[in-house]
């Protein structure tokens, strides 16, 4: 059985690290909880950690996802139908590192669940089952006063995003603020399908390396070992999602090839 050796920041922190050590940028899969099934998630996600992702996402199922494409809507849809819950993700997570899973873990979800669930409650069930840091899409620094101050008691990761629109103040006020790494979203819109990096884009990771004191990862729009690639030079960790979620309605056996061909593109 692995064993884990940190936890929350310092866990994330750690896999960036190793990562850097490695020559190479970290790879950050995506998975819906529950997803085809709550039975299945054990098994894809050990082919994730077998297959080399440094961190992986968690996605809590939601009604009104805002923030995804059609592939992790239709997942999220089928999750929900099946029964899962924001409880049943923190049981998922428990069950996993039981199971011997020690890669660092980021649930990704709204934050009206949060709400709902209590959000000092909601921060101490994720650390006590293994959950390494939050990401909550909906919910700008402004608003996230309660919620930090939850994880910081918990020493978890809040991760915030930040969008191509971000201006540069902004930018250097989201920088100061996230934990773990700083998400960049590649493009307007939603998770989803194929986009290669464009001039836009590697401006806006060159503007964001300047105020960053923490991993920049990219994710949205990227799921082909060649666009991983390119990005692998300019970030220091790359975002799959729905190219993971895809693939992953044919079974464990079908991630891994996808996983290590994406890992061996980060290379630098």
């Amino acid at each position: 059985m692995n064993q884990r050796h940190e936890r929350g920041v310092a866990a994330i922190e750690g896999a960036f690290r190793r990562a850097n050590q490695e020559g190479r940028a970290a790879l950050i899969t995506y998975l819906t909880a529950g997803y085809p099934t709550a039975e299945d998630c054990p098994a894809l996600v050990s082919a994730l950690q077998a297959a080399g992702a440094d961190l992986i996402e968690l996605g809590v199922p939601f009604s009104d996802p805002v923030a995804d494409g059609p592939t992790i809507q239709r997942a999220i849809q089928r999750a929900l139908e099946a029964g899962m819950t924001p409880e049943g993700c923190l049981d998922v997570v428990a069950a996993l590192r039981a199971e011997g899973i020690a890669v660092p873990m980021v649930l990704m979800g709204y934050y009206n669940p949060i709400l709902s669930y209590g959000v000092g409650d909601y921060a101490a069930r994720c650390a006590q089952v293994g959950v390494d840091g939050l990401i909550v899409p909906d919910l700008p620094p402004e608003e996230a006063e309660p919620l930090l101050r939850a994880c910081a008691e918990q020493s978890l990761a809040l991760i915030y995003l930040v969008a191509p629109t971000s201006s540069p103040q902004r930018l250097a006020h989201i920088a100061a603020q996230t934990q773990g790494f700083l998400y960049v979203v590649s493009r307007l819109g939603t998770t989803g399908g194929s986009h290669d990096p464009d001039e836009a884009l590697v401006r806006q990771l060159a503007a964001v390396r300047q105020v960053a004191r923490i991993p920049v990862a990219v994710g949205f729009g990227i799921s082909r070992p060649e666009t991983a690639r390119r990005l692998a030079q300019l970030a220091d960790g790359v975002i799959v999602g729905s190219a993971i979620v895809e693939r992953a309605d044919q079974g464990p056996k079908a991630l891994l090839p996808l996983v290590s061909e994406l890992r061996a593109a980060l290379v630098r």
